[in-house]
């Protein structure tokens, strides 16, 4: 099939994954859930079941069966109502589901609840509720079941009934009786109840005990409940008694008790399971009289201007809490306030900003109490006080005044004040450095009437003070717009200690700008009148870092290998540092700094300890002592790591900021910087160049000899080989062996092969060879060693220093005198991903008993010739390069033929691609098999291509072009459509048009006979 017949099945394949990846498929699982169980109900009662269903599929209204398995036969399944079939109740359940005893309720499509109205001992049992399939397939859950339990009702309750009768303001006292006997856990919650007359249908709650054990009182008699008016005790296990006070006519009627049992479901929800009533208690209530008496009075009725006056206005009256009445509060026979039956206050125009200010208040204290208070009482306020009580009664539509009292008038006198106030300010604090606080105090004397403060703060160089904060009479707070930031801190603090004395706190203050002049100034307020004094003071505030120096020293600068060596910082300023909070930081840098300092040690005003993290090596030799202004850092066993520039960093901080915060103030020391020196190194390394010639595949060895190193070194040596021209590639890494002797080698002898083919031993103290196992024409080149002198110091082993030995040339002498191999060489093209075969040809008749080998090698141009594979001359292949073995095939269609192929090529294969064949035979004796020639074929270069491009690959890797290709049908049809609608609208009008000629000729002919 050619590439243009591929290409429409191409094309559908890939739209149809394009579709697959737009469509989704979802599942769901059915879910059938029930009532937890299980439940304990009375028998007799009304019971419901719920059951639900989820996750179906089909109709939204599901069907609903329900069954039982009774404990005498738990296996058997008795049906008993369904939602679909009338038919599906067995004989014992018929009857009642056909009577409605037993029925089903649908509360939605997939939720449905058994009712049980009369439940008898025979229910009890495990319920079922099955759902019917309406899937496609089964999968979930259809039915679930629950345990019901039928316990009989032991709950009793009794109320002898009787007949009582008492007056109005009595009190009236009932007992109930309620006791049960079920080995369940249960509740009960105890109410009484009232009913109007023998009529009345509708129960009102008095007072319920409920099963939490709570008092709930019924809505008109919850201020009667709040007052003690109406109570409910338990007397001992049985009994609950209701205690009704100041009985009202309201309360005239029958009274009863019921008792509710309360079960808690699995769900933790509580249901009731049995509720009774006692017979009824007829209650009569007679009404008394209703005179009144009224008295105003005054705890001092003689007072200062600016005291505070408060009146009480006191009603005589039986049964004053059932009695509605308004009061009027008069001044010189001038009606100031008003408080209307239902405790609503209403001031005369002329004291509604008074009473706003909270001047003046007026309310009813009790049923018989009324109180009206003046505030800072004036001039004004003198005269005679009076009170009005009128009882109100409500009529249809309104309210009517039954009678009115007016108590006789009392005289109040107010006397005018003067000021005797007298103000002194004071600190303790006028010399301090940043950070301390600012205390400034404030005392007046001889005040007696209330006071307002405000400070002030006037900076140098600064003609008008401003605002830091303000104490009104009333004691509330207020900052300067310069202060409210400090305010939001809680930097600034302003209290009042005791009646007559302020102060002012300033946290956390800053140098210069909190130094300079401070003011107090005090108004003391009377009625109308107001005596301001002030004082002030001058503070300094002095920066933390004003003098601030560190000062680093060491008393010597190079050190020895494993010396010890101490640095000392001392910290100066121009203020007492001892009484300051400081923090000391010792960092350095490294001999080779990659960076910043790094963190050595911080030692924190509390004297915490941290130590950092980047060189890890100081915290188990460093000695570290901080005084109050000074540090001393004294480190042994000094090593390598050690050299580099230390410094000190010192930080002051205020009071203020502990524990946590920035310090203040930061000063660095001068860097002072220490060397380390290290043993000096004596190796010597034989730089002597020599030649090794090898023939066949020969086993052959290269030596490194030492000329001298310390005995107490030890060595180790890298082995490196460099390829022969024209690739002059950079050396590569055959194996290091490292001072512990552990072997290390390079990437591109890693392999199993190479490892065993390159061997590195030391043969002495001072002589290390390198062997090469089976030589072959790849392992031509230079080779030479490196070797390294450690010494193991203090810490750890050290690198002394290195030699480099002279080159030894490995030459590959080849006999090629019997062996004919295809010489030509040529270079070819390929693309990459196809494959490639690279031949190897070996021509003329070999002998019998000759074993033939080859080796097949790869040249890049800048990594030399690395070997493929191995052909042994039993016929089995070795691959060196793991990664190329699935690539690599060797095919032998001829016993000369030794030709490779190449699959899959990749861009990193080009290169020079050239084989190896060797000759083998046994000796005499046959034990041994000896090398007898050795031939290299011609070169083939190989030069690789980009992969050719297709149009499916050009389409599919171009996301534009593959939506045109999927959407272009789409838009093809519409237009089509859209056409077709358009003519057929235009066929459409043409038809009409000739219709309406035609209808016109028609009626021009008439015409033309009606005239002839």
């Amino acid at each position: 099939m050619t590439q243009t017949e591929q290409f429409p099945m191409q094309l559908v394949q890939c739209l149809g994954t394009a579709l697959v990846l737009v469509l989704g498929l979802s599942s769901g699982q059915r879910v059938v859930t029930i009532q937890k169980g299980p439940l304990y109900r009375v028998r007799g009662s009304h019971v419901t079941l719920w059951c639900r269903v989820s996750g179906y599929q089909g109709p939204a209204e599901q069907n609903f069966q329900w069954s039982i398995y009774l404990p005498s036969a738990p296996e058997r399944e008795v049906q008993i109502v369904s939602t679909a079939d009338p038919s599906f109740p067995y004989a014992v359940y018929a009857q009642r589901v056909r009577s409605r005893e037993i029925y089903v309720e649908r509360l939605q499509g997939n939720v449905a609840r058994l009712h049980i109205t009369e439940l008898q001992d025979r229910d009890a049992g495990e319920y079922e509720c099955h759902t019917p399939t309406t899937d496609e397939r089964y999968f979930g859950s259809y039915s679930a079941k629950m345990n019901l339990s039928v316990i009989a009702d032991t709950l009793l309750v009794s109320m002898a009934p009787q007949v009582l009768t008492c007056a109005e303001g009595d009190t009236v006292e009932l007992t109930c009786e309620v006791s049960k006997s079920t080995t369940l856990h249960t509740h009960l919650s105890v109410g009484w109840y009232h009913l109007q007359g023998a009529g009345d249908s509708h129960a009102e709650e008095i007072l319920t005990l409920s099963k939490d054990f709570v008092l709930r009182p019924g809505a008109s008699y919850m201020q009667r409940y709040l007052r003690g008016d109406v109570r409910l005790d338990k007397i001992g296990n049985t009994t609950y008694k209701l205690s009704i006070r100041e009985v009202k006519p309201s309360d005239q009627g029958q009274l009863y008790c019921e008792a509710v049992e309360w079960i808690e479901d699995p769900d933790e929800t509580w249901k009731d399971i049995s509720r009774k009533q006692t017979e009824e208690t007829s209650l009569i209530v007679t009404s008394l009289g209703k005179d009144l008496n009224v008295t105003v009075a005054a705890a001092e009725s003689s007072i200062s201007e600016g005291d505070t006056l408060q009146l009480r206005c006191r009603v005589g009256a039986q049964n004053s809490r059932d009695r509605q009445f308004q009061v009027i509060w008069f001044l010189n026979s001038t009606e100031v306030a008003r408080v209307d039956p239902r405790g609503v206050l209403i001031w005369k125009k002329e004291y509604e900003e008074r009473a706003r200010l909270g001047q003046l208040q007026a309310f009813k204290h009790s049923d018989t109490v009324y109180v009206l208070t003046v505030y800072e009482v004036g001039l004004m306020d003198k005269g005679v006080y009076s009170c009005s009580v009128s009882e109100v009664e409500k009529a249809p539509g309104d309210s009517q005044s039954i009678q009115t009292k007016l108590s006789s008038g009392l005289q109040v006198n107010v006397k005018p004040i003067e000021s005797r106030m007298y103000l002194s300010m004071s600190t303790s604090t006028a010399q301090i450095v940043a950070g301390d606080p600012l205390i400034f105090l404030c005392e007046v004397r001889g005040a007696t009437n209330p006071l307002s403060v405000k400070w002030w703060h006037l900076q140098q160089h600064q003609s008008l003070p401003s605002l830091v904060a303000a104490m009104e009479r009333d004691g509330s707070l207020t900052l300067g717009s310069a202060y409210q930031d400090r305010g939001a801190q809680r930097s600034i603090r302003l209290e009042k200690a005791g009646s007559s004395a302020f102060t002012l706190v300033i946290s956390n203050t800053s140098a210069p700008s909190d130094s300079g002049s401070y003011k107090c100034e005090v108004v003391e307020w009377s009625r109308g009148k107001s005596w301001s004094q002030a004082e002030e003071t001058v503070v300094t505030v002095s920066p933390l870092n004003l003098g601030l120096h560190a000062v680093l020293i060491s008393r010597t600068a190079t050190v020895k290998y494993t010396q010890s060596f101490e640095l000392f910082c001392q910290l100066s300023a121009s203020y007492a540092l001892e009484e300051l909070p400081v923090s000391m930081t010792w960092q350095f840098q490294p001999s080779r700094p990659t960076g910043d300092y790094q963190e050595l040690v911080r030692v924190l005003p509390s004297g915490t300890v941290a130590w950092g993290m980047a060189q890890p090596h100081f915290l188990k030799k460093t000695q570290l002592t901080k005084a109050a202004s000074s540090s001393r850092l004294l480190i042994h066993s000094a090593t390598a790591d050690d050299e580099g520039t230390y410094r000190c960093e010192a930080g002051v901080w205020s009071r203020s900021s502990l524990p946590q915060g920035q310090p203040a103030a930061v000063v660095r020391s001068n860097a002072v910087g220490i060397k380390v020196t290290l043993p000096e190194s004596k190796l010597q390394v034989s730089i002597k160049e020599s030649s090794v010639e090898i023939t066949g595949s020969a086993d052959a060895t290269i030596e490194c000899r030492i000329l001298f190193a310390q005995k107490t070194a030890q060595l180790a040596i890298t082995w490196y080989f460099l390829p022969p021209p024209p690739a002059d590639a950079i050396p590569l890494q055959i194996v290091r062996a490292n001072y512990s002797n552990v072997l290390e080698y390079g990437a591109e002898f890693s392999s199993l092969t190479q490892r065993t083919r390159f061997q590195s031993k030391r043969v002495s103290s001072d002589a290390f060879w390198l062997q090469i196992l089976s030589t072959n024409h790849g392992d031509q080149g230079s080779y030479y060693c490196v070797v390294e002198e450690w010494l193991w110091l203090a810490d750890g082993w050290y690198k002394l220093g290195e030699g480099k030995s002279g080159r030894t040339t490995l030459e590959f002498k080849l006999s090629e005198s019997e062996l004919d191999v295809e010489k030509t060489n040529c270079s070819i093209l390929v693309r990459e991903g196809t494959e490639v075969v690279l031949g190897c040809m070996l021509r003329g008749m070999r002998s019998p008993i000759s074993r033939v080998s080859a080796i097949w090698f790869h040249e890049e141009d800048r990594s030399g010739v690395r070997p493929l594979l191995y052909l042994h001359r039993d016929g089995m292949v070795q691959y060196v390069q793991e990664n190329l073995a699935s690539r690599l095939h060797l095919r032998r269609p001829t016993a000369g033929d030794f030709s490779l192929t190449l699959q899959s090529v990749e861009e990193g294969d080009t290169g020079v691609y050239y084989c190896q064949v060797q000759e083998w035979q046994q000796d005499g004796k046959g034990e041994t098999w000896a090398l007898q020639a050795s031939a290299l074929s011609g070169y083939t270069r190989l030069t690789t291509l980009p992969p050719e491009s297709t149009v499916l690959s050009r389409i599919c890797s171009s996301p534009p072009l593959l939506n045109f290709i999927l959407y272009l049908p789409l838009v093809l049809i519409l237009l089509l459509a859209i056409a077709g609608f358009y003519w057929y609208l235009k066929s459409r009008n043409i038809r009409k048009d000739n219709i309406k000629d035609d209808q016109l000729v028609e009626l021009q002919r008439t015409e033309d006979v009606k005239q002839t």
